[in-house]
C-alpha cells in the first residue's frame, strides 16, 4: 500500500512541476504569443539599468525615430 501512495505523490509532484515550468519559462501576452522586445523597450531597459547615459539614450532614440521615418 505505501508504494501506491509514493507513486501517487510522485505523479502529483510531476504535475505541479510541469505546470510551474510551463507558466514561468514562457512569458506570454494576452493573445498567447511569446513577447519579443521592441527596440524601444530594449533601449528603455538599458537606460533604466544604467547601461547607457542620458546622451546615449537621446541619440539612440533619435536614431530609432529617424529610421522609422525612412521606412
Amino acid at each position: 500500500m505505501p508504494i501506491i501512495w509514493i507513486a501517487f505523490l510522485a505523479f502529483l509532484a510531476l504535475i505541479v512541476w510541469t505546470v510551474i515550468r510551463l507558466t514561468r519559462e514562457h512569458p506570454r501576452h494576452d493573445n498567447g504569443a511569446a513577447h519579443q522586445e521592441t527596440a524601444d523597450e530594449i533601449l528603455d531597459r538599458r537606460y533604466a539599468r544604467g547601461e547607457i547615459d542620458a546622451d546615449e539614450y537621446r541619440q539612440a532614440r533619435a536614431n530609432l525615430t529617424e529610421h522609422r521615418r525612412k521606412e
